[in-house]
């Protein structure tokens, strides 16, 4: 798969992210935890000898492979299902890092599982994210996460396992020497353009395309963020809106992966923050059932933008990291339905307590799911004195330079 060569570059620009994603340096004796799937294991014993080598203490864990979480979502009895492992909150209350590795060798062997019963583990586990949030806010924790190849993924896209490959190495830049000194310098372009973006005053984005007009309210004390090293690759800037004011029609041309169940051709239609209307050219029952997980499940955590000069993703990969970062085209702009990210709260994260985050309209809910629109399309910027300027077309922003 990888060369030995290509492996070693992964790993460098995974510990370049996961340091980036965190405020305060890295120090000797830091607890960093691998979390990885076992098609990954290559890429997992290169940051392990990387980690040791930075005088980290790592912690190896590997991920429930398909076949037994098939059986625990079909067999556990809902105690099961929100058991909270010994030890779990004592290891994330002490997180310094972690990497996360992702190479599925099934995406469909949940499809039979009632989402439910996935929500009911999702709602239970959602402390451990909490905990983390928490740490990330401190300045005391940083993560990242990346993609491994595999048949599976290969096949559900649609290409080779080869040319899947092929995409991943140039999406991460591994066709490159030093492939973090590219990644070094698209972080201080998207810095200018985050920048940029948080001068404006805004009162709402409008999105149009052939299928969308959506108008989204950033709200009060919000800021755009985008490349920080918590994915690889991530090319998108984003913030989380004021849920309570979304309006107007979402489409999803792009089909997406969740859960073992194939959705595609999502439409959402949004009236003072709340879905009125919703379909899918395929899987809607699977969609209705998700954004009925919680309260905040049919609502908008998340939108987001992609520049296509910076990402060389132009394929449907099957896996949100990648399709939610897809450059085309004609870039992509998504949102998620479900959880907000708090610190895309202007101020000091810290002191965005729960109180405060329901005054402001910060999403909560178990659910994440980017929806992905590739689309020509045209956003629109209505500030707050009364001007409309155009701040993405043609598939990346207006800025006029870096």
């Amino acid at each position: 798969m990888f060369s030995p060569e290509e492996l070693q570059r992964y790993a460098q620009v995974m510990s370049w992210g996961m340091h980036k994603a965190r405020k305060y340096p890295f120090l000797p004796g830091d607890i960093v935890l691998i979390r990885t799937d076992q098609a990954c294991m290559p890429l997992a014993h290169e940051l392990y000898k990387k980690f040791l080598e930075m005088e980290f203490n790592p912690v190896f864990r590997i991920t429930l492979p398909e076949d037994l979480e098939k059986s625990f979502f079909s067999l556990a009895g809902d105690p099961q299902l929100e058991f909270q492992v010994p030890g779990d909150r004592e290891l994330y209350s002490s997180l310094n890092g972690l990497i996360s590795l992702l190479g599925p060798q099934s995406l469909t062997h949940l499809k039979d599982i009632d989402p439910s019963r996935i929500g009911k583990y999702a709602v239970a586990k959602k402390y451990l994210r909490e905990i983390l949030e928490k740490r990330e806010s401190e300045g005391l924790f940083g993560w990242s996460l990346c993609l491994y190849p595999t048949s599976e993924l290969a096949e559900k896209a649609g290409i080779s396992l080869e040319e899947y490959k092929k995409q991943i190495s140039k999406a991460v830049y591994l066709d490159h020497d030093q492939p973090e000194a590219i990644w070094e310098e698209i972080f201080n372009q998207s810095r200018k353009i985050k920048d940029w973006l948080n001068s404006m005053e805004v009162e709402f984005f409008h999105v149009l395309s052939d299928n969308t007009d959506l108008k989204v309210f950033p709200g009060e004390k919000r800021k755009w963020l985008g490349l920080s090293g918590h994915n690889i690759p991530s090319f998108e800037v984003f913030l989380s809106p004021d849920f309570r004011m979304t309006q107007g029609v979402f489409y999803a041309d792009q089909p997406s992966y969740r859960s073992g169940n194939f959705v595609r051709g999502v439409r959402l239609h949004f009236q003072d923050g709340r879905l009125v209307d919703m379909s899918a050219e395929e899987g809607e029952n699977f969609l209705r059932k998700q954004v009925s997980m919680d309260k905040g499940a049919s609502m908008v955590g998340e939108f987001s933008l992609t520049d296509r000069r910076f990402s060389r993703i132009d394929s449907f990969m099957a896996h949100t990291l990648y399709d939610e970062n897809f450059g085309g085209d004609n870039g992509n702009c998504h949102i998620a339905l479900g959880a907000s990210y708090a610190d895309t709260y202007a101020l000091d994260p810290v002191e965005l307590t729960p109180e405060l985050k329901q005054k402001l309209g910060f999403n909560d809910s178990a659910l994440h799911w980017d929806l992905v629109n590739t689309e020509k399309k045209e956003v629109r910027a209505h500030l707050k004195n009364g001007e409309i300027k155009t701040i993405y077309e043609n598939g990346q922003f207006a800025v006029a330079q870096f």
